[in-house]
């Protein structure tokens, strides 16, 4: 069994036509809120927390019997298989983890790295992730080195021929994010993965936003490793996240918490660290189902296009431009502030806090490359209005 049958009625049962704030009554979004982050930490659906939680009162009915291993795993995998199909690939290759940071930590500290190797990342790199990638190498006595890419962005290209640039014979493995968190660009990674493939180089994907904003086939991407997580934008509940491995990259991985499954394979280990709540990975078809009925394909594509025109019109009322062109964004888009306001964390945070604080308009601020932009996520929830709400809050500063 994976997903509770009447979950799966109510889905059904809430799934509309329209989007926009027409639908905003299948969330517990504040009704005073312009919710522009959907890609921070996303918004799970009412009836996919129903499904969530019709799993955590089974397992409070007797949790011995639902947490038992033997019980608990068949669940888990199939769960597992839902989603690897959606990703293109298969479920034994699949393991579910917290969030792609506990995957990205997963792979780091599972990876042997010895004196004077390097590790490539670059300037866009989550700041979770550097820390972690910093962590493994004072450890090691490994060196991280930090490529610049060119931003504001113009093409794949120049990417790609920035990392070139910046791999070595000492380098041993690459991390790249699939979606910059700070930029809201979409990196090039099959042709990342090549590159370093051909250098004798693993790599590493965080792909935190891809699932649900990009259409996905893991295997075809050429990486070692991908992880990303199911609660942003594929409508998941919090803590809902995947670790991927190419079947000749599983034999030394390990979760960072060592348990019973400890040398019995990577399934074993990861879908068994010790006791947890379990139900945000069970209610993963729940959340497939509900992606589904809003559309799926056509979603991501309204998504894209709506934070694509959103970016063009917050730049034109701002007089500023977007960080890239239209092709390198998906469903969430930069665009750089106006005036000259230092790019700084305190100055984001200050202006960030203001935008709540008197205008209820949720939307991140993030200092990049000596400037502030703002990033805006367009979801299904979200409509134009919401957007000239925010150009003309900040126009009016």
């Amino acid at each position: 069994m994976s997903t509770p049958p009447d979950a799966t009625v109510a889905i059904s049962e809430t799934a509309a036509p329209a989007y926009g704030r027409a639908i905003r009554h299948l969330w517990h979004l504040r009704d005073d809120a312009t919710f522009l982050n959907h890609g921070s930490f996303g918004l799970t659906p009412k009836a996919v927390l129903a499904a969530q939680d019709a799993f955590r009162q089974e397992m409070e009915s007797q949790p011995v019997q639902f947490l038992h291993r033997e019980n608990l795993a068949p669940r888990l995998r199939a769960a597992a298989a839902r989603l690897a199909a959606f990703l293109g690939a298969d479920g034994a290759d699949l393991a579910f983890v917290d969030n792609a940071t506990s995957g990205v930590n997963a792979v780091l500290r599972s990876f042997p790295l010895r004196p004077d190797d390097e590790v490539l990342l670059n300037d866009h790199t989550y700041p979770a992730v550097r820390n972690a990638i910093r962590y493994v190498c004072e450890r090691s006595g490994a060196r991280p080195v930090e490529v610049p890419l060119p931003f504001p962005a113009t093409d794949a290209g120049a990417i790609v021929a920035a990392v070139r640039a910046g791999l070595t014979p000492r380098t041993r493995l690459a991390v790249f994010d699939h979606i910059s968190s700070a930029t809201a660009l979409i990196m090039p990674i099959a042709e990342l993965a090549a590159l370093c493939r051909a250098a004798g180089v693993k790599v590493l994907i965080d792909a935190a936003h891809a699932p649900g904003m990009l259409t996905l086939d893991l295997p075809s991407v050429g990486a070692d490793w991908i992880t990303g997580n199911a609660h942003k934008w594929l409508f998941a509940p919090k803590g809902c996240a995947f670790l991927w491995a190419d079947k000749a990259a599983q034999a030394d991985l390990h979760p960072t918490v060592i348990s019973h499954g400890f040398g019995q394979g990577f399934l074993a280990e990861f879908d068994w660290t010790g006791t947890r709540d379990p139900t945000a990975w069970l209610a993963a078809p729940a959340a497939l189902d509900f992606y589904r009925e809003m559309g799926d394909g056509s979603l991501r594509a309204r998504n894209h296009a709506l934070a694509c025109e959103a970016g063009h019109r917050l730049a034109a009322a701002w007089g500023t431009a977007p960080g890239a062109p239209d092709a390198m964004f998906g469903s969430m888009a930069v665009v750089r502030l106006p005036g000259n306001r230092p790019g700084t964390l305190e100055a984001a945070a200050i202006l960030h806090d203001r935008l709540w604080r008197d205008h209820r308009i949720e939307v991140p601020v993030i200092p990049f490359a000596g400037t502030l932009w703002i990033r805006v996520s367009a979801q299904i929830y979200n409509e134009m209005a919401d957007y000239e709400r925010l150009a003309e809050t900040v126009a009016g500063w």
